[in-house]
């Protein structure tokens, strides 16, 4: 018996893809509208409290926390970057760029919480759940390591945003630039009038004001993507299951690439590695086979950031494009680190190993590596410093 409105492959009719098609295009606009609200809001905060703020992120492994702990509470990687985004590229009062590297390095972290808490729901099936938490970690493993090594790096030598400034450079189709609004934009500010007009309406402070547009802009993006996702999950998944099954029997680099490819697709990385874990779970797949797919997830997760630059324009433009090319620039650097050399990726592999069968053993473990890694020490750490 067929789902209704889909044909007996499980793929949607024309009518419901052509509807998502167009739900997706009117989603990624008001997505703009919420990474320029954002930045307009974000110039209206006071001083005193944007220092603060400065201040705490200019330490990297505060700024580190943040991204865990904002990406691990809005379940997604993409809101976060967005977001990072449409604060460097503020018109006036910018997050400084070096702050904004640490956290979008720890939203790949955070993003790892969902696939770790799907394999929990193995856990009363022990050899099911050593395969599926292994699947899950592994994605953990791979952005501790890449964190651990390219962030002391990217301190010492800024290779990541210096690299990404030349590319940017030469990129200038991304964002609005300076002095020239292009039609996007233009679109942006006239929807985002009136949500001004209102917040003058209600608060006669330019901090009050900053803080709806800050709120209503953070909503919007939450929001916009989160049903993206629901648009595309529900359009996509069948294909996005096949092509997952297809790269698991092709080479590694071919999986890192349909990996990349469905992330991109479905918007989520979550998604994409999520997939893998019940696969695992019940002896699909195997640990080797999904770990290219992963890290094609996390290099197909940096397309949201890059959409975000066509909300930007003015001054600090350049500095938003930056920083989307920064988040990409950390996960390919990553995969060349850990992914081509055998003894590297039998390295991490074997750490997952380990962990797992640990976790198998001592199942409260488990529980709270996921509770206190992605939640509880991020915040007490945001929190103190």
């Amino acid at each position: 018996m067929h789902h209704r409105g889909t044909n007996p492959a499980g793929e949607p009719t024309r009518a419901e893809a052509l509807r998502a098609a167009v739900s997706v295009v009117v989603l990624l606009f008001v997505f703009l509208v919420g990474i320029r609200g954002l930045g307009e809001g974000f110039k209206l905060l006071g001083e005193d409290l944007l220092d603060q703020f400065f201040s705490a992120t200019a330490n990297p492994f505060i700024a580190l926390m943040v991204g865990i702990l904002t990406t691990t509470l809005v379940q997604s990687s993409s809101v976060t970057t967005s977001m990072v985004v449409g604060l460097v590229a503020a018109p006036e009062n910018p997050l400084p760029l070096a702050n904004a590297v640490p956290m979008i390095m720890g939203a790949n972290i955070g993003t790892t919480v969902t696939n770790t808490i799907v394999s929990i729901a193995h856990m009363g099936r022990p050899e099911e759940f050593r395969r599926a938490f292994a699947v899950a970690t592994c994605h953990d493993f791979f952005n501790f390591l890449a964190v651990l090594v390219l962030l002391p790096a990217e301190i010492a030598t800024g290779f990541l945003s210096k690299t990404a400034s030349t590319l940017a450079d030469r990129l200038p189709a991304f964002g609005g630039g300076p002095d020239i609004d292009s039609p996007v934009t233009m679109a942006l500010k006239s929807v985002l009038g009136p949500v001004r007009a209102a917040s003058e309406w209600m608060f006669e402070s330019p901090v009050a004001q900053g803080a709806v547009l800050v709120l209503v802009g953070g909503a919007l993006i939450f929001g916009s993507l989160m049903l993206i996702v629901r648009a595309l999950h529900s359009t996509l998944l069948a294909k996005a299951e096949r092509m997952v099954r297809a790269a698991l029997g092709g080479t590694g680099v071919a999986a890192i690439l349909i990996g990349c490819l469905v992330t991109a697709m479905v918007q989520s990385s979550s998604i994409t590695t999520s997939l893998l874990v019940p696969l695992a779970g019940v002896g699909l797949i195997t640990l080797r086979q999904a770990f290219p797919v992963t890290i094609g997830a996390n290099l197909g997760t940096t397309i949201t950031a890059l959409l975000a630059t066509l909300a930007v324009s003015g001054p600090n433009s350049q500095a938003g494009v930056e920083i989307a090319l920064t988040h990409l620039g950390f996960n390919v650097a990553g995969t060349l680190l850990i992914y081509p050399w055998g003894p590297v990726r039998g390295s991490v592999l074997a750490a997952v190993r380990r962990f797992s069968a640990l976790a198998t053993e001592k199942r409260l473990l488990a529980v709270a590596y996921l509770l206190v890694l992605f939640y509880g020490l991020p915040a007490i750490l945001a929190l103190l410093f």
